[in-house]
């Protein structure tokens, strides 16, 4: 028997009560994953890249809609759970979450849901129009994608990218600043980088299970997520430098030495692909960001780079 199979044959009643149960609190706040919240930070992209860092106003915004995205992408994942929670119970690792275990009722679950997704939506329009009419696009994705996207293959993992470029828009408007099209695409070309990475991790770590988990594997094979991986790592990293190195950036920003954090920008797709292949990483981006010390370290270094190009006399020597 395998260990989905066996995973499927635990009763979640049984199971959670061999563990030492949690609270109710601790159990909402986990289904709420603060942990992903980092996926949120791509609504601080347009505040770095428009040089808006040193207004006290403009930092002020883009922390409300970043906390507006925690919000909704938690009400996301409470409705998710709620959905898969028979699936999730045949997962090896997901039977563990508070509503697959029986840890958290549906109800409280379900209302916690509606609280945090009703109440993101009316902070995001009082923010500003443009900012609430993202944000319900964004649980408007959610929701086809739940429902419908996420059982149609290359569209499963477009729809995943989608969520991450809406919320880099959501800090382009919540400033409000322009959206760059070279924001979108590399943000676009990133997030479909880690969607597709997160589909080859699931293929290969549940094996004969994976089907049975997330149907639309089936339409995959771990050939032909490599081939997808390799070509849009290596449209990313010629975006980033195309930006990096375009005269319009340099005049736009008034530094041409933004190029100079272009290795960080490989080291940390190099290690990501690394993660994935040699320590059958990726199937959390989040965590693995989080947990991988160089990887974090690189992001870090690179963010910090383009704060001292972009806001101290260094991007002018």
């Amino acid at each position: 028997m395998t260990r989905a199979a066996q995973a499927s044959a635990v009763d979640p009643a049984t199971h959670s009560s061999s563990r030492p149960r949690r609270s109710t609190a601790v159990s909402l706040v986990a289904s709420c994953r603060p942990e992903q919240w980092t996926k949120n930070l791509f609504v601080f992209a347009a505040l770095l890249f428009a040089k808006r860092l040193e207004d006290s106003h403009a930092v002020m915004l883009a922390v409300e809609a970043f906390v507006i995205f925690c919000a909704l992408s938690s009400a996301v994942y409470l409705f998710n759970d709620i959905a898969d929670r028979e699936t999730d119970r045949a997962h090896p690792v997901k039977r563990l979450r508070p509503i697959a275990s029986g840890a958290l009722s549906t109800g409280l679950a379900g209302t916690a849901g509606v609280l945090l997704g009703g109440g993101g939506l009316v902070a995001a329009w009082a923010v500003a129009p443009a900012l609430g009419m993202t944000a319900g696009a964004y649980l408007a994705l959610q929701v086809l994608y739940s429902v419908f996207l996420k059982h149609v293959v290359i569209l499963d993992a477009l729809a995943i990218a989608s969520g991450f470029v809406l919320r880099a828009v959501a800090g382009g408007v919540a400033i409000p600043v322009p959206v760059s099209n070279w924001l979108l695409a590399c943000t676009t070309l990133l997030a479909l980088f880690l969607a597709l990475a997160k589909r080859r991790h699931e293929l290969t770590a549940l094996a004969d299970g994976a089907t049975r988990h997330r149907p639309i594997l089936e339409e995959y094979s771990p050939y032909l997520l490599d081939q997808m991986i390799a070509v849009v790592t290596a449209s990313a990293v010629v975006a980033y430098a195309a930006y990096t190195t375009s005269p319009e950036t340099s005049a736009k920003l008034g530094t041409d030495r933004l190029a100079l954090t272009i290795p960080f920008v490989l080291y940390g797709v190099f290690r990501y692909l690394y993660l994935v292949h040699r320590k059958d990483g990726g199937g959390n981006p989040s965590t693995l960001l989080l947990t991988d010390a160089p990887l974090l370290g690189c992001v870090v270094l690179w963010a910090l780079a383009v704060v001292a190009l972009l806001y101290t006399p260094v991007g002018h020597l």
